[in-house]
């Protein structure tokens, strides 16, 4: 199996981070937390710090299953404001790779670099204008898997977001029997 990087900047909303990386761990999928800045300890933006796992000078992202982005405010626009993890973005993206994003960061990071041109996709819904200004079908729901692309709305989806990783990675029956393990 591949590895997937969850990338954390400074400002992350927590629980959309550490929900998706505990989902797809009890899955047995690879995840690394990923730190875009040169340390590892990463605040959150209700004051959680946490210590990702890797740097983004250290990661290989050629060959990545998921590139994965928590929203949190101002945690998205430090991530957007990342020209390597748009670098990265971008290359996943052409390439056709997994990308999943969160909250603000559909609107504030892959709206902007031309990802969700024509693509159903959701965000937390004061950012959808950005949203659909960038060319994307904004679609009411939690949680919108839409070819190699999934986005959810924000934290009350963290779950939800992180099961439709685990299910079209590892198919329904892991999703549903890690969900059936938290009690979910």
């Amino acid at each position: 199996m591949k590895t997937s990087y969850l990338f954390l900047a400074d400002g992350f909303e927590e629980i959309e981070a550490i929900a998706p990386a505990d989902i797809m761990r009890r899955a047995g999928m690879e995840v690394y937390t990923v730190s875009i800045s040169d340390k590892h300890e990463v605040t959150g933006a209700n004051g959680v710090e946490v210590k990702a796992d890797k740097l983004i000078s250290e990661i290989d992202s050629n060959d990545a299953e998921w590139l994965i982005l928590p929203g949190g405010m101002p945690g998205a626009s430090n991530l957007a404001a990342c020209g390597p993890l748009t670098d990265i973005l971008k290359t996943q993206w052409h390439k056709g790779g997994h990308i999943a994003a969160i909250c603000a960061s559909p609107a504030v990071v892959l709206a902007p670099l031309g990802i969700l041109r024509g693509q159903d996709a959701t965000c937390y819904p004061t950012f959808k204008d950005d949203l659909i200004k960038c060319g994307a079908r904004y679609i009411t729901q939690r949680v919108v898997e839409c070819g190699n692309l999934v986005t959810a709305n924000g934290p009350s989806s963290a779950m939800l977001f992180g099961f439709s990783i685990v299910s079209i990675t590892m198919g329904n029956d892991v999703a549903s029997s890690v969900a059936a393990g938290m009690l979910v």
